[in-house]
């Protein structure tokens, strides 16, 4: 693995040495092909969007802008061959266009805002250790589907289906749900990683300015799942049950584990999953019973239920009565197990963290990693996102697409720059500009009351 690194965005770095031909495009095959990736930045990719987002207001003519904001955050590309360029920055949006134009990343991920331009960062290497130092940075949250192998059985590793998509649904609306209620965050991004995943960017003010140990607090709150392929029982949600956690589990984890899990990963389908689920049990008694129960079972030629939702039922009802009354724990802890969202705790721990940027295209599936709406995320479709090949299909065809000023109009890229735009995008920066106009009120009356002194 090589890896470089550029300064200021200026570094002479081609992929392979020579710049691809222009493809053909009567027929564009399926997944990723590096070659078209010149069109998709050159036509499709949202700089614009991008740019005003990671200013956040401090590219405007109020005398309260910060114009070094953007200069100093920095930008990672992965090229081709694993090349990997760190502290990339740029002064501008054209700037940054013409860098990803010029190198056509397989992949953008952006990193904090630094003190100073993080191009130019050795210049200041002598001056101590506090000169270059990371000041803002989203608070973020990575979810990935390889850490719920232990639970689904219709893939493994990086694939996803319908089956088990409902877990990346259930992240969403738990995570969502409490960043906004309990934490009082406002301006939230979903995104789509592209192939087995979902990110999550908390960019209110208040969020990116917090400190590693409050970011560490923060995702200590997220945290139930604590076991491994080694544990039978893999959560932990003590004596009385959080409020959180009790919303999370009538609201979202109850449901969504019955109607969609239950069924649809077959988890008390066969003998070797359900033990499975009776090895999280600690009363053996409790256990032993259902066994009995399950192993001696014969389904009915006329039995229309499935059999996974009848066995869970059973479950339950067994726990509310007789010898084994009391053990409603037990099943809430079942429950979260197959169904809490698994975060990566240490990307949101740290704001020195890289994420990808939304709208990259995945060099493995072709997808590109656009927005996710909340509100609606029990619709996403991850196999039915926009892709490479396809756009560039529909920019193939002509016609109206190719009149418009901003390349993805007409597009099925347009749904989710629109939406980026509209409901992420444009009340984030009415908020930074007031706070930005309120900023500078306060300091300007500051430095009077210091002269009146």
């Amino acid at each position: 693995m090589t890896r470089l690194e550029g300064e200021g965005g200026g570094d002479d770095m081609a992929i392979d040495g020579a710049e691809p031909a222009k493809p053909q495009l009567c027929n564009v095959p399926d997944g990723f092909d590096p070659n078209y990736l010149k069109l998709y930045y050159g036509k499709l990719f949202p700089y614009a969007e991008i740019f005003k987002w990671m200013s956040y207001g401090n590219d405007g003519k109020h005398p309260g802008c910060d114009h070094t904001y953007f200069g100093r955050r920095e930008f990672s590309f992965t090229l081709e061959n694993d090349i990997y360029l760190r502290f990339q920055s740029f002064s501008s949006s054209s700037e940054l266009e013409s860098s990803i134009k010029e190198k056509c990343p397989f992949k953008i991920d952006i990193g904090p805002v630094y003190t100073v331009d993080p191009a130019k960062r050795h210049a200041y290497a002598k001056a101590g250790d506090n000169v270059f130092s990371p000041v803002e940075r989203e608070l973020i949250f990575d979810i990935d589907m390889t850490d719920y192998d232990d639970i689904r059985y219709c893939c493994s590793g990086a694939d996803v289906c319908l089956d088990c998509w409902p877990l990346m649904t259930i992240a969403i609306k738990v995570i969502d749900t409490s960043l906004r209620d309990d934490f009082g965050f406002n301006h939230i991004l979903w995104a789509y990683s592209g192939r087995r995943g979902v990110h999550c960017w908390v960019c209110d003010l208040r969020a990116r300015r917090l400190t590693n140990e409050q970011r560490g607090a923060i995702a200590e709150y997220f945290r139930v799942y604590k076991g491994n392929e080694n544990n039978h029982k893999k959560v932990s949600l003590g004596q009385v049950l959080h409020p959180f956690l009790v919303r999370s589990y009538n609201e979202v984890l109850e449901t969504f584990f019955e109607e969609r899990l239950l069924p649809g990963q077959k988890l008390l389908e066969t003998e070797e999953r359900f033990e499975n689920v009776l090895q999280m049990i600690p009363d053996e008694s409790f256990a032993s019973d259902l066994r009995g129960r399950w192993q001696d079972h014969r389904r009915s030629s006329n039995v229309k239920e499935d059999i996974n939702i009848v066995r869970w039922q059973q479950l339950k009802h067994l726990s509310k009565s007789g010898k084994h009354k009391g053990l409603r724990r037990c099943v809430e802890e079942i429950v979260f197990s197959f169904t809490y969202p698994r975060i990566d705790m240490e990307v949101s721990k740290h704001m020195n963290h890289l994420l990808k940027a939304p709208f990259c295209v995945h060099p493995k599936t072709g997808r590109v990693c656009v927005p996710i709406d909340p509100d609606h995320c029990e619709e996403f479709d991850p196999t039915a996102v926009p892709t490479l090949s396809s756009l560039l299909q529909e920019l193939n065809m002509g016609g109206p697409v190719a009149d418009h000023e901003n390349g993805w109009e007409g597009t099925s890229l347009s749904k989710s720059i629109r939406f980026f735009r509209s409901s992420f995008l444009q009340p984030l920066l009415k908020s930074c500009k007031e706070e930005i106009e309120a900023s500078y009120n306060t300091e300007l009356q500051q430095s009077k009351n210091s002269l009146s002194w």
